[in-house]
């Protein structure tokens, strides 16, 4: 119990201070409505958009090699175990 306690008090001030952080930040600069990296323009966005979908394209390509490699060397281990027996 004391260790579940322990790390919803951690979980806690760390969501605490995330969040103060930004609020802090917010109340100290006055930026206009400006993000981080200055003016959105129709630029941005697009490559933003392009480098997400990008990222996604190959996050399944290289999970699915993973995976391929991991059935296969599943199936080739069940193989070897069926030719052991009678």
């Amino acid at each position: 119990m004391f260790r579940r306690t322990l790390t919803s008090l951690l979980f806690a001030a760390l969501w605490l201070a995330t969040t103060a952080t930004s609020a802090f930040a917010q109340a100290v600069e006055h930026d206009n409505g400006e993000g981080l990296l200055g003016e959105t323009t129709d630029r941005m966005i697009t490559f933003f958009s392009l480098g997400v979908v990008i990222f996604f394209a190959g996050f399944v390509v290289v999970m699915s090699l993973i995976q391929h490699k991991l059935e296969r060397r599943h199936h080739e281990d069940h193989g070897a175990r069926q030719r052991v027996g009678w």
